[in-house]
């Protein structure tokens, strides 16, 4: 065993330890001046999306539910406890590099989620498959079959396996400690309800999600929003101090500005999976009119998950009085917890545990299908999905029971680095299409196109499946 952990070890400092980070905020900030920042010149169209108007047949996944799924990967123990390492960390200026990061990372979302669209592939039962795995093969050709296979046995290792034990270990223990629930009753019913829901497919985690995921931000956005107003007077102090401790005009924690930067960059794109190519396998399921429609979607799911929620965390911890700059002790998601406590009261702590329950059950969703669709691009077998899920309810209820059980999954971080690389790669290579999607999208809708439709005979140069475009022909009456 610890063979392994050295080698998984020297992954992890190979990817996310020396270089990762930066990489991921340079081809960000690339893509933002490249494409003509298109993610603040597209804004106001994302929220379109939660009008749902984009496809009025029940048998597609819509963009909206789309987007409520990729939210409720992306929103987890990162947004609760993720944020409360990072204030601790490196202060309150960490929450300000999480700004930035997710400023960027909007637009890297919108780059990979357009090219996992315009790549994906009709199915025998007419549902959608796609993802950075088909891009590879279809948008660099088969001589790159083994890249793909690398990205897909890492986002099985990682998030369908290793996170999904995360997220369980998570609920379970939240439950333990706030509500006296011993494990394996926590374990029992996450075990079941993850059945019921992944034995249905795509349609089912769509639709769960749909309602799930409303409730969840809606719940623990109020409940920020409550904490600001009544801490209104404060607010003003707080927003300066993020600021200036960003900076290091007010240093909060040793290593000031550096550890600001570093620990609000990575946790940043922990949360929002910005270009780890998580995200555009669920992107490629959706029935959208053009592959930058779904782009701009996940974009808004970067700022759902980083501008909206995150914040909420950091503003419930700094405008409490349990976090104290450079004081150890309290940390992780006992912070955001505790300081929920003090604004509100004890009942709070019931609230958040209801919070993480939902936000780790809309991971755990999320990270089984990621786990099912690159199955399904190794494997036509449907075995292979069958194990798969059979599988995921053991690894769910096993990381909920066992307290360490989480340690046998710390491969989870070096193959999801792995994974970044390998879709880091690929995104560059395929920019150039990305680019072209972005520009045919702007040039429709300087004809007065309000909603641009994506036309196969015009990129006949591209490996595309004219068959997942059922609106070209209409599309190419209405210009003619």
């Amino acid at each position: 065993m610890g063979f392994f952990d050295a080698i998984f070890g020297v992954i992890n400092d190979l990817t996310w330890g020396w270089a990762l980070v930066p990489i991921l905020v340079i081809f960000g900030v690339f893509f933002t001046i490249t494409s003509g920042f298109v993610q603040f010149r597209f804004f106001k169209r994302m929220f379109d999306v939660l009008k749902g108007e984009e496809s009025a047949d029940p048998t597609k996944i819509s963009a909206r539910e789309a987007l409520f799924v990729s939210v409720g990967g992306r929103v987890g123990g990162g947004n609760i406890a993720g944020v409360a390492v990072a204030i601790t960390a490196g202060g309150p200026g960490a929450v300000f590099w999480m700004w930035m990061i997710a400023l960027v990372g909007m637009c890297t979302a919108l780059i990979e989620a357009s090219l996992a669209q315009v790549y994906k592939r009709k199915t025998e039962a007419g549902d959608y498959r796609g993802g950075p795995a088909r891009a590879i093969i279809h948008g660099l050709g088969e001589q790159y079959r083994w890249l793909a296979v690398v990205y897909a046995i890492c986002l099985i290792a990682s998030f369908a396996i290793g996170f999904n034990a995360f997220q369980g270990n998570t609920v379970a223990g939240a439950a333990q400690d706030s509500l006296g629930i011993p494990r394996i009753y926590t374990g029992a019913f996450l075990a079941i309800a993850t059945g019921l829901i992944i034995f249905g497919g795509i349609h089912r985690i769509a639709k769960a999600a749909d309602v799930v995921i409303p409730v969840m931000a809606f719940v623990y956005i109020l409940m920020a929003l409550l904490v600001i107003v009544m801490n209104l007077v404060s607010l003003p102090g707080v927003i300066i101090d993020i600021v200036a401790n960003a900076f290091g005009w007010r240093e909060a924690v040793s290593g000031g500005m550096g550890a600001a930067i570093a620990q609000g960059l990575r946790r940043g794109l922990f949360s929002n999976e910005a270009g780890l190519g998580s995200a555009p396998n669920v992107a490629a399921t959706a029935y959208v009119k053009h592959p930058v429609s779904q782009g701009i979607t996940q974009s808004f799911s970067v700022f759902i998950d980083t501008i909206l929620i995150c914040s909420c965390t950091a503003f419930v911890i700094l405008l409490g009085d349990v976090y104290q700059p450079g004081a150890e002790g309290v940390d992780g998601v006992v912070l955001t917890q505790q300081s929920m406590v003090g604004h509100f009261g004890s009942w709070a702590q019931y609230v958040l545990t209801f919070s993480i329950l939902l936000f780790s059950f809309s991971s755990i969703m999320y990270n089984y299908f990621l786990g099912e669709n690159a199955m399904t691009f190794m494997t036509e077998n449907p075995m292979g999905v069958l194990g798969l899920r059979i599988a995921i309810i053991g690894i769910v209820f096993l990381g909920a029971v066992a307290p360490g059980a989480t340690a046998v999954f710390s491969f989870s971080d070096p193959m999801m680095g792995i994974l970044a690389v390998v879709n880091l790669l690929a995104l560059m290579m395929l920019f150039p299409v990305a680019l072209r999607l972005i520009n045919d999208y702007r040039e429709q809708l300087a004809q007065g196109i309000m909603k641009p439709v994506f036309d196969p005979a015009k990129f006949e140069d591209l490996d595309t499946d004219p068959e997942a475009w059922p609106d070209a022909l209409p599309a190419k009456t209405e210009k003619a």
